[in-house]
């Protein structure tokens, strides 16, 4: 019996191992140290098992959607969730936004626009080219946190994606 039950318990590990490898990454593109800081600091806080993957520029970005550049030798497969800034540089975060949403690739990945911007036109153009969400960055700490820790669990493990095809 009590083999039988250690069994179980190995069998059990290696099944929390396995789905743990399966949980796609969290793509978080932000130039702005604190604000990352913040972000992997509520994501943290929640408990995600999912790798957050942080890039500073746009252009990384697409390195990372596509397996380029410093991602050349990452594993295949889209991320969860990419939260985008805006205002980013090299490439800022609309002309992202409008490069995956023109990519059968990669069009069905869901982008969370992660901003400070509150200006009309940026919210606009951000869901006449798809972005599933426009969230402002709150400016109070504890706001922040909740924001992000409500978006980490909802994309992360609430929301359902369509399989990948190659």
């Amino acid at each position: 019996m009590q083999k039988w039950i250690k069994a179980l318990h190995f069998i059990l590990r290696y099944q929390k191992i396995k789905h743990m490898n399966k949980l796609k990454a969290i793509l978080l593109a932000e130039d702005n140290p604190n604000d990352v800081e913040l972000t992997l600091a509520a994501l943290n806080e929640q408990n995600l098992a999912n790798r957050v993957v942080v890039v500073h520029v746009g252009v990384e970005v697409m390195e990372y959607l596509h397996c380029k550049g410093n991602f050349k030798n990452r594993a295949k497969g889209n991320p969860a969730v990419l939260l985008l800034d805006i205002k980013m540089p090299r490439m800022d975060g609309i002309e992202v936004l409008l490069a995956i949403r023109s990519d059968p690739r990669i069009k069905t990945i869901p982008v969370v626009m992660l901003t400070s911007s509150r200006e009309e036109p940026d919210l606009k153009r951000c869901y006449e080219l798809g972005a599933n969400a426009y969230v402002v960055k709150p400016v109070d700490f504890k706001e922040f946190m909740d924001a992000i820790k409500h978006l980490g669990v909802f994309w992360a493990l609430i929301n359902e994606l369509p399989k990948e095809t190659e």
